[in-house]
């Protein structure tokens, strides 16, 4: 230490004291209490503690007393845990003051920090800069451009965020629902009459059908559904961030078979590749299935479900894991007991792993098709413990996914009830 003297130094932490010598703070696991040792004024000091006793030498850190204490623990025994009846975020503030980071605590107090984390998500991330009275006055040049994108951004992106964004998220869920409905009655067999055409005629028909009343209302919604994608694009903060939103790859998917259909229906004309390429236009335009999904954008129900399962992809792997563990076990024994040993019956349904697979997933899952089915009487054994197995299996990561589920949802509620009180605001102005 280049600043005051004494072979020790004192530490006050909220009225608690530490005696250390000079050069354990020169390796101090305390990135905050190091820095003391390269301190070369009372003015550098004073940039790293609260206030100096030359004096006593002492060093004043006006922080939470009992909170260090568990964090010296950690520097002499290298495990970190919470203070009991503290809030996980005032201890975590704490451990960022003195250089420590998240990784530092114990796996059990992780997992208690992330779900707290993401219990108050939402209070941090909706908050808007110079939103309150204060933040009024004289802005800076461009600040009412900036603010009339962020007002567009808004309306586009939340529903519940104004009177605007309400009448437009009904209109897009209308056409939604419109698109589908035409989407379902086109595979009516009195609307799929003119497929059973010739080859002439079904060129012919395919390129009249865009003047046809179902053709006429998919290019209605498909240029209303093209032209909401650009301006949510135009008005995004970040581009790049846009392209990569599962929602906005959907609606990418969503749109482009259909101008991808009309291309190929416009450079084909008359010619007999239109034949070979009816498949892919039938594929092009089922796709129009994912517009489903655009639903998610105004139902909490939706997001949550979309939500929880991003947060909870290790549990859903962990699931995974066990019913491909469970599938290569069961189905080789299965194969074994009914196709495998000579016992004078032969299951020819499980004459392969692979075909046994089928029997166990379907048994594991308590579906039970009956397509297949075992007939020994080991076999029929082995089909009662799989059938218990996937009972215990498939409950076992339950309950980390339900409280999740239950978290997203009212993380989500939380924040549809903060832009509709900003809609209530509106009303009154």
């Amino acid at each position: 230490m280049n600043f005051g003297r004494g072979p020790s130094v004192v530490l006050n932490v909220g009225g608690t004291r530490y005696s250390f010598s000079r050069e354990v703070l020169k390796d101090f696991p305390l990135r905050r209490v190091s820095r003391l040792h390269g301190c070369l004024s009372e003015q550098d000091v004073l940039e790293v503690c609260d206030d100096y006793d030359r004096e006593r030498n002492e060093y004043f850190f006006d922080r939470h007393s009992e909170a260090f204490g568990f964090i010296m623990l950690y520097v002499r025994h290298g495990h970190l845990r919470f203070v009991p009846h503290m809030c996980e975020l005032s201890f975590y503030n704490e451990m960022i003051y003195w250089g420590l980071e998240g990784s530092h605590l114990d796996y059990c107090c992780q997992r208690r920090l992330d779900d707290r984390m993401s219990d108050t998500f939402t209070y941090y991330a909706a908050e808007e800069p110079n939103g309150g009275p204060e933040g009024k006055g004289r802005r800076p040049p461009g600040a009412e451009g900036r603010k009339w994108l962020e007002r567009m951004r808004r309306t586009f992106e939340e529903p519940t965020s104004s009177v605007a964004a309400q009448v437009l998220a009904t209109v897009s869920i209308l056409f939604v629902i419109v698109s589908m409905v035409v989407l379902c009655a086109s595979t009516l067999p009195e609307w799929r009459a003119p497929e059973n055409r010739s080859v002439e005629e079904q060129s012919r028909y395919t390129a009249e059908s865009v003047r046809e009343p179902s053709g006429i209302i998919e290019a209605i919604c498909i240029g209303w559904f093209t032209a909401e994608c650009i301006v949510r694009f135009i008005v995004s903060k970040n581009k790049c961030e846009f392209v990569r939103r599962p929602l906005n790859i959907i609606d990418l998917l969503a749109i482009t078979p259909y101008y991808i259909s009309v291309l190929m229906t416009v450079f084909t004309g008359e010619n007999s590749q239109l034949q070979r390429a009816g498949v892919t236009l039938r594929v092009l335009r089922m796709m129009r299935i994912f517009w489903v999904i655009k639903l998610a954008r105004h139902f909490i129900g939706l997001q949550t479900l979309g939500l929880t399962l991003k947060r909870c992809y290790r549990e859903m792997v962990m699931l995974l894991v066990f019913i491909c563990v469970a599938m290569a076990i069961f189905s080789a024994l299965s194969q074994l007991l009914e196709n495998g040993l000579d016992l004078g019956t032969k299951n020819k349904d499980y004459a392969s792993i692979p075909a046994a697979c089928w029997w166990v997933i379907i048994s594991m899952t308590t579906v039970g098709y009956g397509d297949m089915c075992p007939i020994t009487v080991p076999g029929r054994i082995l089909g009662g413990i799989c059938v218990v197995s996937g009972i215990v299996l498939l409950a076992l990561p339950i309950t980390f996914i339900y409280h999740s589920f239950v978290q997203c949802y009212h993380e989500l509620k939380f924040r549809s009830a903060r832009y509709s009180r900003s809609l209530s605001a509106e009303f009154l102005n």
